[in-house]
């Protein structure tokens, strides 16, 4: 969970207008980042920060476990920002398969090849903008699963229970997710158009193939030990296999390290705005200043 949940949910049990004001631009700070990363249009995630958070302000009182409040915020910004994909048709959803996103031999040997190329630093120069492209081009069911989970550090349970789905269906949407942003950020810095299905030629052994199929649990700390120990083991021995985690790790802590920041002055101005009615909702009124002598 963002630690400005945490210092949000903190703010509010002080119950003063100062802290309140402090915790409200936290959270317009989340509902914001979430909804850029999902949606991809400022101005509707300006709108949802602002709708979210009104519709919210009544509530914020009564959620003292930090949980509970992301919970709240996350179902109500990505219920908002459903709406507004509908008002924006895009394009058909693609159905990404774990063969389509499993490395060929070709993209193997250039991971190899690659391991100290230049072009590993230019791709981690530019990885803000080229990564938010890659996220956007995800199908928005494996988008927000990647969202919630690697950027707004949800756990799998929390992102299960906010978008009403089996922790094991948002792992497996997790690791194609991943799989799918390491593959397309290279192409995205190359300008090549996406590949197709049946470009993909996978000649990799079963074991390299299962390995692949499970390396987000394995990254994660989710496997059992001796299943752990086996997969450590066939990587250690298997170059192919040590270029490839090595790759997704990369893409995992580029997913982890994406910010997107409201524009200061829009945020200033709804952060006051907010505040207000919030102070104004709970009836507690600052005192006015008192007229200088």
């Amino acid at each position: 969970m963002r630690t400005e949940l945490i210092q949000a949910s903190q703010l509010l049990q002080k119950n003063t207008p100062e802290a309140t004001e402090q915790a409200i631009g936290l959270l317009q700070n989340t509902v914001f980042s979430f909804s850029m990363k999902v949606c991809g249009h400022r101005q509707d995630a300006e709108d949802t920060t602002q709708e979210v958070l009104f519709r919210s302000l009544k509530h914020l009182g009564k959620l003292e476990d930090p949980k509970a409040l992301a919970a709240w915020l996350y179902t109500v910004t990505r219920n908002r920002c459903h709406r507004m994909r509908r008002s924006h048709p895009e394009q058909k959803v693609k159905q990404l398969s774990l063969d389509e996103l499993i490395p060929d031999e070709e993209e193997l040997k250039r991971l190899l090849h690659q391991e100290s190329h230049p072009e590993r630093a230019a791709i981690h120069a530019e990885q803000h903008q080229l990564l938010h492209q890659a996220v956007l081009r995800l199908p928005t069911p494996l988008r927000l699963v990647l969202v919630l989970h690697d950027m707004e550090e949800l756990t799998s349970e929390e992102i299960a229970t906010i978008l009403g789905l089996q922790t094991g269906t948002v792992r497996v949407r997790l690791h194609r997710a991943r799989l799918a942003v390491r593959q397309e950020m290279p192409r995205l810095l190359k300008g090549l158009p996406e590949r197709t299905a049946t470009e993909k030629t996978t000649s990799r052994p079963r074991e390299c193939r299962e390995l692949f199929a499970n390396l987000s649990e394995y990254l994660d700390a989710r496997v059992e030990p001796g299943t752990c120990e086996q997969m450590r083991t066939h990587i250690e021995k298997c170059p192919a296999c040590i270029a490839f985690l090595k790759d997704l790790r990369a893409a995992i802590d580029r997913c982890r390290s994406l910010s997107v920041s409201c524009d200061a002055t829009v945020a200033e101005r709804m952060r006051s705005l907010m505040t207000q009615e919030y102070l104004r909702l709970t009836e507690r009124t600052p005192e006015p200043e008192p007229p200088p002598h």
